[in-house]
């Protein structure tokens, strides 16, 4: 038996005396049988080498290559279709070849280009997410000391008692501060870059936004593909991780304001800044004061828990509705934001704002959920709504 296909893959049962054997495939096995009772030398595609004697003993090891033949032939299919399948560090091969199985059946009409650029996009996206244990913590805002260095940033409470310590946000929609428990999800650790939502809008068969603009010499800058995505709705970042999740199969979504938060203070710690080091190195891992344009999304070290940009650059969509006095009759357990409202939420900050007003994470952001235009400084990160590992 010989199967081959344009990859140059094989796989061959040979029964001459020859003891020949063919190239494994992915996942496959070749076979070299010199006789019904001399010895069965079996390669099987992870590199495994069985030496068997009897026939009867070869039957389990053929049963797993059959077994195993409609998938390996799935993926020869898949790469022969279009280019090599993108290699992934938490999905399989098998369920990349399902998502690009998914994108040609939802999308016949794109190009096979334009439809490994998708694939590409979904599984990079699903690499990015880290896993954010849940627990318990204090959301909202929890005090700093009146005075200290930001460049040197003291342990809360910084040597005081609570009660002395003074507001780190000036509203007051943050001040009421309640226990929050949350189960274990993910969020991307990276913001939807630009490069990414054009693929969306592309897929999608939308006109690119800002279509003249981009191609002046003088505005370039403003749009290069590793920079934030830029929305102009709270919409559009829910319909882009809604599309991760259609074409994924996993239950991607924006965050609730409490998983932005919990992840942001690396797991509910009483932190300020979220950097790598707790405090402002401007340069270094925060941006300098003098510093008026988007940067890309991975110019910084990531904070502790391994998420870059959640602030100094460009603010997050996050999913809930918005209500001024929310935090006092949160739910414990998965808030999840008021059942409807006016105004949308954004957490984070952007390039334009002073450090030290805009780097803290407990201050929230009442904004209408849509405006008249793209704004570089409200972008948004994906997450999966969901406790079990990948």
């Amino acid at each position: 038996m010989h199967v081959q296909d344009k990859t140059q893959s094989s796989i061959e049962l040979a029964t001459s005396g020859g003891d020949q054997k063919s190239p494994p495939a992915k996942g496959g096995a070749s076979v070299s049988m010199p006789s019904p009772f001399q010895q069965f030398v079996v390669i099987v595609g992870n590199g495994k080498v069985y030496t068997l004697t009897h026939p009867i003993r070869i039957l389990p090891v053929l049963r797993q290559f059959v077994l195993a033949l409609p998938a390996m032939l799935f993926l020869v299919g898949c790469e022969a279709e279009s280019g090599p399948l993108p290699s992934s560090k938490s999905l399989s091969p098998e369920k990349v070849a399902s998502i690009a199985t998914t994108i040609k059946t939802k999308y016949p009409a794109l190009s096979s280009e334009m439809r490994d650029k998708v694939l590409k996009t979904v599984v990079q996206s699903i690499d990015n997410m880290v896993f954010v244990e849940g627990g318990q913590f204090d959301m909202g805002d929890f005090g700093w000391a009146c005075e200290y260095d930001e460049k040197d940033v003291c342990a809360w409470p910084c040597g005081q008692e609570p009660e002395q310590l003074c507001n780190i946000s000036r509203n007051g929609d943050d001040d009421f501060v309640h226990p929050v428990t949350l189960t274990s999800y993910y969020l991307s650790k990276f913001q939807v870059s630009l490069g990414e939502f054009d693929v969306f809008f592309t897929a999608k068969g939308l006109p690119l936004f800002d279509a003249e603009k981009r191609k002046r010499e003088d505005l370039k800058f403003r749009y290069q593909p590793d920079l934030p995505a830029p929305t102009q709705s709270w919409q559009q970042a829910k319909d882009y991780c809604e599309w991760l999740g259609e074409l994924s199969a996993y239950a991607v979504d924006l965050p609730s304001e409490a998983q932005w938060e919990y992840a942001a203070r690396n797991r509910g710690q009483h932190i300020l800044f979220p950097t790598d080091s707790g405090s402002l190195d401007y340069g270094k891992n925060f941006p300098l004061d003098d510093e008026g344009n988007n940067f890309p999304i991975s110019r910084f070290a990531p904070s502790p828990l391994g998420i870059y940009g959640v602030a100094g650059n460009s603010t997050d969509w996050v999913n809930d509705w918005y209500s001024k006095d929310y935090y006092e009759n949160s739910p414990l357990e998965n808030p999840k934001g008021p059942s409807t409202g006016l105004k949308r939420i954004r957490r984070g900050s952007t390039v334009l704002e002073a450090p030290l007003s805009s780097a803290p994470l407990v201050r929230r952001w009442a904004v209408d959920p849509s405006s008249d235009r793209y704004s570089g400084g409200t972008s948004f990160r994906c997450s999966i709504q969901s406790d079990q590992k990948l």
